[in-house]
């Protein structure tokens, strides 16, 4: 029978060999050790010097004075922890690596653009206008690059049965434009380019890079306003964190992504190292950030981190399932939407506002309802497992 040769060959071809999964193992528990201590480092320092304290608004809401001074800024933290790891062990010659350090600093300073001038000026800090503009650049950036480096592709693979050993993987086609859909089916796959006609796929770029710049924009405003209570943005974020690494490591092998249906992506396996480190940063980050948190990530970290989930995933050819895996940041930020436009309507037609939420974004309307915050992180953390969940099943089945 085809399929013990087929689990032979899995088995001798094991992903743990692969030298990226060790580094990144070893990337993780650096990381973790880094965010830990300096966390811990900045908290205490900003007890004595109370420099770094959050000045937090007045929502009306239970318990909200008790976080006044807390230290912000902890996303910087969480960038540190992922970069020295990543530059240490992953290959700085790697396209995706770059791709990803510079999308971190970009998004990075940004946000701490953002948390400086709420701390120094007590201002409500960059126009959300300025925001937009920044992830746009980005957008551009990393959609014209993924479009015209001839380095970056991604390849279709067929099966071999000739052989009499062991079945063989062959590559056919490749195409820049290939990405995953999550339907439950072998073939899983969809072309941007099959929206032109033959004569046009040359222009699939005017499609492409829009869609890039929508995606990263919404992820990472989503994330931004995610993180409103203790602990909820950095679990969240951590749970798909998790499943980007996993389907950046089936990516990286011919085998295994042939087998789970997902496209080979030839030096992804670098990213692995890079979320790994990320991961690991976050984790650091949760120890202290959970209720009663002792340090928030202010928009340096809460930015960065939606920049670089959308990153990874448009990298790794997975952008098409981010509805359902970043499904909370996507009703956070539609929460928000709603209530904004069914206010400004009711005004307009019958002069007085109306608001269909209690307070905007969703988890302030649940703290609004009395519930405590640290129930609300755990039944969205809970929402969000089952969400990747949903995605690995549509995707490997």
């Amino acid at each position: 029978m085809i399929i013990f040769p087929i689990f032979k060959y899995l088995i001798s071809n094991s992903i743990i060999i692969n030298s990226f999964f060790y580094r990144s193992i070893i990337a993780f528990i650096l990381s973790i050790c880094i965010s830990f201590f300096t966390n811990k480092k900045i908290i205490l320092w900003n007890k004595k010097k109370k420099s770094i304290g959050e000045k937090v608004r007045n929502l009306g809401l239970k318990d909200q004075k008790e976080k006044e001074g807390t230290p912000t800024m902890g996303g910087l933290i969480i960038i540190i922890s992922t970069l020295i790891p990543t530059m240490v062990f992953s290959k700085l010659n790697n396209l995706y690596i770059l791709i990803l350090i510079i999308t971190t600093l970009w998004m990075g300073v940004l946000g701490f653009i953002d948390d400086y001038i709420k701390i120094k000026y007590h201002k409500n800090g960059l126009s959300f206008m300025v925001k937009i503009l920044g992830q746009i650049i980005l957008g551009i950036f990393i959609g014209v690059f993924m479009s015209f480096n001839k380095k970056i592709t991604t390849f279709n693979q067929k099966i071999d049965y000739g052989s009499k050993q062991y079945p063989s993987l062959l590559v056919s086609e490749k195409n820049n434009f290939n990405t995953n859909i999550p339907i439950f089916s072998h073939i899983n796959e969809f072309d941007y380019a099959n929206i032109f006609k033959k004569k046009w796929k040359k222009y699939t770029w005017i499609i492409f890079v829009p869609i890039v710049i929508i995606i990263i924009t919404f992820i990472s405003n989503g994330a931004n306003i995610t993180d409103g209570i203790d602990g909820l943005t950095a679990g969240v974020s951590s749970i798909i964190f998790a499943t980007l690494s996993l389907f950046s490591l089936i990516s990286s092998s011919k085998i295994y992504s042939y087998f789970f249906h997902f496209l080979y992506i030839p030096n992804i396996g670098e990213i692995t190292i890079f979320s790994f480190s990320f991961l690991g940063s976050l984790i650091g980050f949760l120890w202290y950030n959970a209720y009663p948190a002792q340090i928030f990530m202010g928009d340096s970290g809460s930015l960065t981190i939606g920049g670089v989930i959308a990153a990874i995933s448009i990298l790794i050819r997975k952008e098409l399932i981010l509805p359902i895996l970043c499904g909370i940041f996507f009703i956070e930020n539609f929460s928000v939407i709603i209530q904004v436009l069914y206010f400004k309507f009711y005004k307009i037609k019958y002069g007085i506002g109306k608001r269909i939420f209690l307070m905007a974004p969703l988890h302030h309307h649940f703290q609004k309802l009395g519930y405590h915050e640290s129930k609300i992180v755990y039944r969205f953390l809970i929402i969000q497992m089952m969400l990747s969940m949903v995605v690995v099943i549509l995707l490997i089945t």
